[in-house]
């Protein structure tokens, strides 16, 4: 049993997920998602304080807060309701060639995370 343990440990400690947060601190991404059994896309533009998101033809702007190299909170400039008041958490959990995977949850309930993947198109 011993023999087993320490061989889990071994593979499971040589294991070391890439994160380069910084390479997606600013640029021009793409993010897509399935709503209504419909794949959507939204681009978006970050610069250090801004990012400045287009979707279905609208263009929405939130100021970015950075708490450390891999997670951020987004707050929209111009919120329509109290929902878009609150903050979202955005954390970077793994990043590779020109993409990232993420989570994201409001701030005052972050019980019901979610995750998905953003591709950087261009610096």
């Amino acid at each position: 049993m011993k023999k087993i343990l320490i061989i889990a440990v071994l593979f499971t400690s040589c294991y070391t997920v890439e994160r380069n947060c910084s390479d997606f601190k600013t640029g021009e991404f793409e993010f897509s998602s399935i709503i209504d059994d419909s794949l959507v896309t939204s681009q978006f533009t970050r610069t250090d304080k801004f990012e400045i998101e287009l979707f279905n033809g609208i263009v929405d702007s939130s100021s970015i807060k950075w708490v450390n190299d891999c997670e951020f909170l987004l707050t929209k400039l111009n919120p329509r309701t109290n929902q878009e008041k609150r903050p979202v958490r955005i954390k970077i959990l793994r990043t590779y060639g020109n993409s990232y995977d993420f989570e994201y949850s409001q701030v005052n309930n972050p019980q019901s995370i979610n995750r998905g993947t953003v591709n950087k198109i261009s610096n």
